[in-house]
């Protein structure tokens, strides 16, 4: 008798399973064009992580966006500024200084700009948010780790 309840107990659960996988894909935000752009143009000859570890300014995406587009990049004209102004909020520029290619190099394996940009602190949340990042297992070692904790406790300060 108990045989009798596994069946449609299993079609239940598969049921809600595609029903919920369904829900939260529909629940995802929609891609911005700018990011539709880069996936189709420039991951196709190039990985993502070049462009991560670049972080230009408006200029400075317009020239690479646009040598691209002369060695035969398929971006269109009127899709430019578009990419330009993606890849400038999301690879954008950071201060210059010492830490800046360790913070480009390292932190970036794992987290996108725009999280190192909107959090803030003091040389101490610094210091405690490197020391977390360390026991998760970042490869960073005592030199990078004065020269990041320096760059970010002046650049990003509450």
């Amino acid at each position: 008798m108990k045989r009798r309840w596994i069946t449609p107990i299993l079609w239940l659960v598969a049921t809600l399973c595609c029903a919920a996988a369904a829900f939260s894909a529909a629940q995802l935000p929609p891609l911005d064009p700018g990011e539709k752009i880069l996936n189709s143009a420039c991951t196709t000859c190039h990985e993502l992580r070049p462009i991560e570890t670049t972080a230009l300014d408006k200029e400075g995406w317009t020239k690479v966006v646009d040598a691209m587009v002369e060695k035969g990049a398929q971006v269109k004209k009127d899709d430019v500024p578009i990419l330009v102004k993606y890849l400038t909020s999301v690879y954008g520029p950071l201060p210059d200084g010492p830490g800046k290619a360790v913070l480009l190099n390292i932190c970036t394996q794992c987290h996108t700009l725009d999280r190192v940009k909107v959090r803030s602190g003091d040389r101490q949340s610094w210091e405690d948010l490197l020391n977390h990042m360390l026991n998760e297992g970042a490869p960073l070692n005592n030199e990078d780790y004065a020269v990041l904790l320096s760059y970010l406790a002046r650049n990003f300060r509450s």
